[in-house]
């Protein structure tokens, strides 16, 4: 049967069995982000639906056959629009109640395996820089997922050339609760590109992260294969794959024809 489930000791008993693979639901059940977080599990596969965004976010993975069974019990219960990240293939399971309107393409999962391996540099961003990321972003990185509240965590590291913020990687994740971090919103400058300072800036925060997580995570498209070799460089492995796409209800699109 298909469960909703509550208690965190459970869930996390659950992911630890590969906190590589669940690296994002794992640190979903620190104090930072459970209250916007709705957990099911199927036998031991796990679903999570993280609220905290405009358009909730469903997070699946595991074996093929287990992992099509929960979502398809967990169909009548998924918000209208949904932003899936599921093991490769797995989406077909919310057809036909569900429309893919935005392919988001395949990714692979890394893990950082054992010390950085890149040369580092950067220094700890804060609320004080908010404005200056901001800006950043909106040059380098626009419409990326960033939450400023990750701020506060001090888990952002940029480096800067003349006074000026070029380069910064961030967290999706950080919990030294359950000892897990996903990097992510890592940029640099156009003007600033080909230097590998990203690479660089990624290492920083490596470092930085070793000292309060177990596992140290990021997602990464399949065919971005400048970053995929940078990570791997610094001491990134590709532990499995997974696809990100849009789903929007059937019934909500025939309610717009």
């Amino acid at each position: 049967m298909l469960r909703s489930v509550h208690d965190r000791a459970e869930l996390a008993a659950l992911l630890r069995k590969d906190p590589a693979l669940h690296a994002y639901q794992l640190g979903d059940l620190d104090d930072f982000f459970w209250p916007f977080t709705t957990w099911y599990a199927h036998g031991e596969t796990v679903a999570l639906i993280y609220h905290g965004q405009p358009t909730p976010t469903l997070l699946a993975f595991g074996p093929d056959e287990p992992l099509r069974d929960l979502l398809t019990r967990l169909v009548p219960l998924l918000p209208r629009t949904v932003y899936a990240h599921l093991s490769p293939g797995a989406g077909s399971a919310l057809t036909p109640a569900y429309t893919r309107t935005h392919d988001g393409g395949p990714h692979h999962k890394m893990v950082l395996r054992g010390a950085p391996e890149s040369p580092a540099e950067g220094e700890p961003l804060g609320q004080a820089d908010l404005a200056e990321l901001e800006t950043l972003y909106a040059r380098a990185y626009p419409g990326n997922w960033f939450d400023e509240r990750m701020l506060e965590t001090g888990q952002y590291v940029g480096l800067r050339r003349a006074g000026k913020l070029v380069a910064v990687a961030g967290v999706h994740v950080w919990s030294p609760v359950y000892r897990v971090s996903a990097i992510g919103n890592v940029t640099t400058d156009p003007a600033h590109r080909g230097q590998g300072l990203a690479q660089r800036v990624t290492a920083a925060l490596c470092h930085r992260l070793r000292e309060t997580t177990d596992v140290i995570t990021l997602n990464v498209k399949a065919d971005n294969a400048p970053a995929v070799a940078a990570y791997r460089r610094i001491g990134f492995t590709v532990i499995g794959g997974y696809e990100e796409a849009t789903y929007v209800s059937a019934g909500a699109e025939r309610s717009r024809t």
